[in-house]
């Protein structure tokens, strides 16, 4: 076991700006129309990182050991996130996004040695909290062996226990502009040959914040914007481009639950959010 105590608490602070710009390259990436009100989902679009080229690493992410501790595993995933928004963001907002490194644990699994790291990150509006998240990062060995393809069906999956509905198809300018947008420049999302010859990956892989934000877009068309006080998501499976997806919902009270589904019936994300 390492000892990660002395990462523990490390803090960065980034600005950004929520400009007209940025409010429709967002809403053109997911085809949702613009209007004045802030997506939920965009704050994952601010407050980037900007290290520069030369200093990524082979896969695409920013060499280890600057923000994020130095974990000696190769691959890196957004496993999971939690979701408290407090205040609406308004277009104009001048916003801090404040991250701490809030814990570190290894564990071992099937697929074999695992780090989680959890980072805590607040977007601020001033001195007030707009947005508050607990982001999970999970560390992993190689591949053993390549990520089989999911297999496909002509006919959609049975959804009659979902009241909300959405069939989508994540297609590689789709993943292209969202990495973009989010200044992401892991390679399984934009690198077909290396998704697949170094990650063992079947295609390029669609990014987990991004089905999360159709997620997000999806309770938006059914409740109206901005109508949510949490939300949470955690990956169960990867999913690819051009393979289609199903976004479905069902409210009950205050609670919502979501998910997203393969074309085979496999769940790919699972949510919960409430009102």
């Amino acid at each position: 076991m390492s000892n990660w105590a002395d990462w523990i608490g490390k803090s960065e602070t980034r600005r950004d700006v929520i400009t007209p710009g940025l409010l429709h390259r967002f809403c053109a990436t997911i085809d949702r129309p613009v209007t004045d009100d802030i997506p939920q989902g965009l704050h994952w679009c601010l407050g980037l990182p900007d290290t520069p080229t030369a200093q990524l690493a082979e896969d695409g992410h920013p060499a280890k050991g600057g923000f994020l501790p130095p974990i000696p595993l190769p691959r890196r995933m957004w496993a999971s996130s939690e979701v408290s928004f407090e205040h609406p963001l308004q277009l104009g907002d001048e916003i801090s996004r404040v991250s701490t490194v809030a814990s570190i644990e290894e564990k071992s699994g099937k697929s074999g040695d695992l780090v989680f790291v959890a980072v805590d990150h607040e977007t601020r509006v001033g001195e007030m909290v707009a947005i508050r998240e607990r982001q999970n990062i999970v560390y992993r060995e190689p591949a053993a062996a390549p990520v089989p393809t999911r297999q496909t069906s002509s006919a959609a999956p049975d959804h009659q226990d979902w009241d909300w509905q959405q069939k989508i198809v994540p297609t590689e300018p789709m993943l292209f502009r969202y990495s973009a947008l989010t200044f992401n420049s892991h390679r399984i999302h934009y690198d077909r040959p290396y998704a697949m010859e170094e990650e063992g990956y079947p295609g390029l892989v669609v990014q987990g914040p991004l089905m999360a934000t159709l997620l997000l877009n999806l309770a938006a068309r059914e409740l109206g914007a901005y109508q949510l006080s949490s939300f949470s998501f955690r990956g169960q499976a990867p999913a690819f481009a051009n393979a289609a997806i199903y976004l479905v919902g069902k409210q009950e009270g205050e609670n919502i639950a979501l998910a997203v589904i393969g074309n085979d019936g496999q769940e790919i994300m699972s949510a919960q959010a409430a009102i």
